[in-house]
């Protein structure tokens, strides 16, 4: 539904010399495009294609005239060059990364051999080795390793241990974040979604604001079991929450490609700003509701099946009032020459009714609160829907939308507690969650990405993109949790290091992001595989870096 725009003006054919009017233009690959041909002479249209072009193809569209007598004209299509095969790259980046493992595998496993590892030892510093062989590079910690009891026990109040799954996920989530934001080797499905649908860049950042709600049950139930007090685990909240919006108000903040940080044109939303406010909000009413009982996971109900829901019946609320709250401010708040309920991207898009109304009442709500120059000024709309109002994806709105994201998080980390050691009942349920989330999303989008009710968004962080992120969410931590915590098939390596030390890798990549060895001149900026080493690179650097900062022992803890 977007306006044509113009695209080349052909010159008229030289009939002396028999040589055609030409016009040579580049066209965007992502999606299928719609070239029509209009007659300069004001006859409107002659002939209209749509065709999906591949990177790099060399294309002819040829015009002949029919009949000199009428305006009747053929279009032919004509491949001159066929389209590269851009995922090549993505290939060969999988094997050298799949190399990688076997080989860390084999030497693994060839450790397990005596005369091998006699060999070694001889060869190597012994207090090294010992360090090296009992480090928890891809295998479980040293507690478990020297423990005779097959199964080993995942909650142990003596050792504070622990989960090794959530870390994990973290850290995955991360990772992908990281490379993402690195560029993603300039490939569409490592990008944002320009608005409505999905692509991975939209997965990472639900899923850790999924995560963080999982560690706040977890946390909060640990710090009050070991006796500390409701208010001064109230005030760690309130400091760790304050911390997390300074750091990316001064710290990690985009203007600082236009020079000194400057409050006539700062940032306000962010990442940080909204991981810290969703942060306080979900912890502080996890904290104000916690029962008699519920650090020891130990609340009587009168539906054992459901006690870790009935229970907190007073969050879900909350939360559901938020949701109201949400409902009524997207689709009944009045927004100046815009419709009432709008979702769309604005720009030219709508057949170009509503330039001005990018994001409706979330983005209006942004600019009205916060000012223009205050929000972000380049979201994704702008590059296919040639927006020209600021808009922030990390706005006001859609953090209650956020709330809801870590407060599911939250449902998963009660489920881990209440049901410790009783692995296929913690499993069911989160099999379970995702299934019902799922079926919200195929209701609210009508299994379309353009015609439902809500429409998956991750601009406007619609209910529809939460519920259907946590789906994603609950079937992912379920595998990682199988394989880490229950069955110890994969100790979470390496995504368990990065996952230890997530503010420090999120931060550090943000600052050094334009420095070498994360960034360099490329010979070919056009270069899908050029791009892909250079993200791919920075991203393993990070990885590195967290696992040199985890063997010895190094957290950035907030």
């Amino acid at each position: 539904q977007c306006l044509y725009q113009f695209l080349a003006f052909v010159p008229p054919s030289d009939r002396s010399l028999r040589k055609p009017g030409t016009a040579a233009v580049t066209v965007d690959t992502q999606h299928p495009l719609t070239l029509q041909l209009n007659s300069s002479g004001g006859d409107g249209e002659l002939c209209k294609i749509q065709y999906h072009f591949g990177e790099f193809g060399n294309y002819s569209l040829v015009v002949k005239t029919l009949s000199t007598s009428t305006s009747a004209v053929s279009c032919n299509l004509v491949i001159n060059e066929g389209p590269i095969n851009s995922y090549l790259p993505i290939l060969f980046a999988f094997l050298v990364y799949t190399g990688i493992l076997a080989v860390l595998i084999i030497g693994r496993l060839l450790m397990k051999i005596d005369p091998v590892r006699n060999w070694v030892y001889k060869k190597l510093n012994p207090r090294e080795t010992d360090r090296l062989i009992n480090s928890e590079f891809g295998s479980p910690n040293t507690t478990d390793s020297v423990s005779s009891d097959p199964t080993p026990r995942l909650w142990s109040t003596a050792s504070r241990q622990r989960l090794r799954s959530l870390d994990t996920f973290r850290g995955l989530s991360l990772i992908i974040m990281v490379f993402v934001n690195y560029g993603g080797g300039k490939y569409w499905f490592f990008k944002h979604e320009s608005w409505n649908g999905l692509t991975v860049a939209d997965l990472v950042f639900p899923w850790f604001v999924f995560i963080m709600g999982t560690s706040i049950s977890l946390s909060l139930s640990s710090m009050l079991t070991w006796g500390s007090s409701k208010w001064k685990v109230l005030r760690k909240i309130l400091w760790r929450s304050f911390l997390l919006i300074l750091l990316g108000i001064i710290v990690v903040n985009p203007n600082y490609c236009l020079g000194p940080l400057s409050w006539d044109n700062l940032r306000i939303p962010g990442v940080l700003q909204r991981l810290g406010f969703t942060y306080l909000v979900v912890a502080a009413l996890e904290l104000l509701f916690t029962r008699p009982g519920a650090e020891s996971g130990t609340l009587e109900t009168t539906c054992p099946a459901l006690q870790d829901i009935l229970p907190f019946w007073p969050q879900w609320i909350f939360m559901l009032m938020l949701e109201v709250i949400w409902l009524c401010l997207t689709f009944l708040l009045p927004v100046p020459d815009c419709p009432r309920g709008y979702l769309g991207p604005g720009g030219i898009g709508d057949f170009g009714n509503y330039p001005n109304c990018t994001g409706g009442a979330a983005g209006y709500i942004d600019r009205l609160l916060l000012g223009e120059k205050h929000i972000y000024q380049h979201p994704s709309s702008s590059v296919i829907y040639q927006t020209t109002m600021p808009y922030d994806p990390e706005g006001i709105l859609g953090t209650i939308n956020s709330i809801f994201m870590a407060f599911l998080g939250l449902q998963a980390g009660k489920i881990i507690f209440f049901y410790k050691d009783q692995h296929k009942q913690i499993m069911s349920r989160f099999l379970i969650w995702s299934m019902v989330m799922g079926i919200i999303s195929a209701v609210l989008t009508k299994c379309s990405k353009e015609e439902g009710f809500i429409p998956v968004n991750k601009n406007l962080w619609s209910v529809s993109y939460v519920t259907t992120t946590c789906c994603f969410a609950f079937v992912l931590l379920l595998l990682i949790y199988y394989l880490v915590d229950v069955k110890r098939l994969w100790s979470g390596a390496p995504f368990f290091y990065p996952g230890m030390n997530s503010i420090l890798v999120y931060i550090g990549h943000e600052v050094f992001e334009n420095y070498f060895p994360f960034k360099w001149k490329m010979e070919d900026s056009q270069s899908h595989a050029e791009h892909l080493t250079q993200n791919l690179t920075a991203t393993t650097l990070w990885v590195i870096i967290s696992y040199l900062l985890y063997r010895r022992r190094i957290f950035w803890k907030i």
